[in-house]
């Protein structure tokens, strides 16, 4: 069964069962200066999972989402992971819940004629073992193990003639020789955007989930590791033998205080499933990259006859998922390569693509449009757009190969590791520079080093990385989409205060001032928008004094959904480089939107009425760049 077929079952699955298709939301999330690419199905629809109306005027969606999740980028080279995926997800707002999932996605695993028909004793799930020290509703610990989920999946494993026991009762070791379902804790089985409750800012919603594991055997063609000589193999083993194919989040909470959690007006339902990870247990092949959304690709690298090792394995798979991912971020948007943002990123991936390739000997220039065309195969139907743009594609990746090349003889960690003695130690901090400044992997930091008879600090290498992906976690964990530090009321009412400052900037200066960027906090909002020249103390004046105004006023704040088109007809403010799905969310400020003081596309939230907002101040202004400024403002 081809991607493409195990695509569409799924979409025509779901329905079937009510859930009304929608379309992907575009790789880079329009006018949201603080995610650099939409990562999971769920991301664009945290409105609707916290209670409003979705636009399609369904409680049940479906769709095949593009992703890309750059934490699992040093991960890329094993027989699973990628950095651009397809999410293959549904959701329930506030429709039905844990029975009507579990039941469904079962279905769809193993039915013969709607489903894919996987075996059910290649199975395996987790459900939620608890947390303590939790409240929920004012109730100390009430995030208690999931028994309703374990009680659904015995019931369901029973009706195909499987006894599926619990394998870790209390504090037991999980081992698959005793049983079919796992308890974890919530570092496994506990979803939100920002990880586990704790590691949750106030105003983000989350709840525990119950994953589907696939066992490709004890001998799986692919081992990763083989770790059964000191502990029991189980679902969250790493060794190869199990693969995650799909997990149903039940969306319940929201996080209100540090310890503090409480129920979302409806109960939630957010699947998602690897389409990726799904074919390969369709196949029943750990390793992705023999699917057809690599197989032929992957072909015109083996054929290169490069030496069959560990090493050029691994290259080859990083070559290909940097690729596919580099293709999707430069086809379906207007990214290039930079120091900044998604271009930073889109830089470091060719870049990657560049020293992978030299280090296994292979001249990418001469192939680079083969691959690109065998890449973007399996996508021709679903996503045109990579298939159309190929040569442009082809253009950006084959010029900044070349420059980075250059850079490889001329540049300066070239130059640092030529200028050190035979014998001397690359410190790890400076090595994990290289790596993150310059884009240059480890191991071939580690080779270029030993050819020059120069030792690498390993150890300290890790240390630095490790330190650099925990302050990542506690910077991405307060950003929410728009530029939110959370859903705080204080947070809400510099959001809607920020409207009225946008609005006032364009009465004063003129239409040609757009967002540029934004972030807020509770203490204060941060806007950024084009201009020459810093505005005089008669402008800053005239801005705050127009915002203060409109909250005296009082005036309603409402949105009204409509098609992009309509939208763009009321003279709503957009962001001109982004791309928007056909139907959108308009915000206006007054009693009718074709008088209103502020129309903008937005997601909300904010406030009802001006007058919640308090009083805005405009604290200071600063140049950020050549044509661009700064306000910071705060409410009180």
């Amino acid at each position: 069964m081809s991607s493409d077929e195990i695509r569409e079952k799924y979409l025509k699955f779901f329905e079937a069962r009510g859930h009304a298709r929608i379309e992907p939301s575009p790789l880079v999330l329009e006018n949201d200066p603080t995610t650099l690419f939409t990562s999971s199905g769920m991301q664009p629809l945290v409105p609707y999972l916290m209670g409003e109306p979705h636009t399609s005027g369904s409680k049940r969606l479906v769709n095949s989402q593009p992703s890309i999740r750059l934490q699992d980028i040093d991960e890329v080279g094993d027989s699973q992971h990628t950095t651009f995926f397809e999410m293959l997800g549904n959701w329930s707002l506030g429709d039905y819940f844990k029975k009507e999932q579990l039941r469904w996605i079962f279905d769809f695993l193993t039915d013969k004629n709607e489903g894919l028909g996987l075996k059910v004793e290649r199975l395996y799930v987790s459900v939620f073992g608890g947390d303590e020290g939790f409240s929920v509703n004012g109730k100390l610990n009430q995030l208690i193990p999931d028994l309703e989920s374990m009680s659904i999946w015995t019931e369901l494993f029973l009706e195909k003639g499987i006894e599926a026991k619990v394998a870790n009762l209390g504090n037991q070791i999980p081992d698959i020789t005793k049983g079919r379902i796992f308890y974890y804790g919530v570092d496994k089985n506990w979803w939100s955007r920002t990880g586990t409750p704790a590691q949750m800012p106030v105003g983000e919603i989350g709840g525990p989930d119950s994953e589907i594991f696939y066992d490709f055997g004890e001998e799986p063609k692919l081992h990763m590791n083989s770790p059964w000589k000191s502990s029991p193999c189980h679902p969250n083993c790493s060794c190869g033998r199990f693969l995650e194919i799909g997990n149903s989040v039940f969306m319940q909470y929201k996080k209100v205080g540090e310890k503090a959690l409480e129920e979302l007006p409806n109960k939630n339902v957010d699947f998602g499933g690897g389409l990726e990870r799904i074919t390969a247990a369709v196949n029943d092949d750990p390793n992705i990259f023999n699917t057809d959304l690599f197989s032929d690709a992957k072909k015109e690298l083996e054929d290169l006859d490069l030496v069959r090792d560990k090493k050029s394995e691994k290259a080859i798979r990083v070559i290909l998922d940097h690729l596919r991912a580099s293709m999707f971020i430069a086809g379906t948007s207007e990214v290039k390569p930079s120091n900044k943002t998604q271009g930073y990123i889109l830089r470091r991936l060719i870049r990657r693509v560049a020293l992978h390739s030299k280090v296994s000997n292979i001249d990418l220039t001469h192939i680079l449009n083969t691959l690109l065309m065998k890449l973007s195969g399996p996508y021709r139907d679903i996503y045109p757009l990579v298939s159309e743009k190929r040569a442009e594609v082809h253009k950006t990746i084959e010029e900044e190969i070349v420059r980075f090349e250059k850079a490889l003889t001329t540049g300066q960690v070239v130059k640092e590791i030529n200028a050190m003695d035979s014998g001397s130690l690359i410190q790890g901090e400076k090595a994990f520079d290289y790596y993150q400044t310059y884009g240059w992997p480890l191991e071939v930091i580690k080779e270029y080093a030993e050819s020059r008879g120069i030792d690498l600090d390993i150890d300290g290498f890790e240390e630095a990385r490790k330190k650099h992906q925990e302050k990542s976690r506690t910077s991405s964990s307060g950003v929410f989409k728009g530029g939110l530090a959370d859903h705080s009321p204080e947070v809400v009412r510099l959001h809607t205060a920020t409207h009225l400052l946008l609005a006032s900037l364009r009465k004063v200066l003129g239409e040609y001032v757009v967002q540029k960027g934004q972030n807020i906090t509770k203490e204060r909002s941060r806007f950024d928008f084009p201009n020459p020249e810093k505005l005089t103390n008669k402008q800053l004046e005239e801005v705050e004094d127009m915002i203060n105004d409109v909250i005296k006023r009082d005036l309603p704040v409402n949105f009204k959904v409509m098609s992009k088109e309509e939208a763009l007809k009321t003279g709503a403010i957009h962001a001109f480089n982004e791309k928007y799905t056909d139907t959108v969310k308009v915000y206006y400020v007054g009693k009718d939107l074709e008088d209103a003081f502020s129309k903008e596309f937005c997601g909300g939230p904010h406030v009802s009425h001006t007058s919640q907002i308090g009083r805005v101040k405009i604290i200071k202004q600063e140049k950020v760049g050549a044509d661009i400024v700064r306000i910071y403002a705060t409410v009180f």
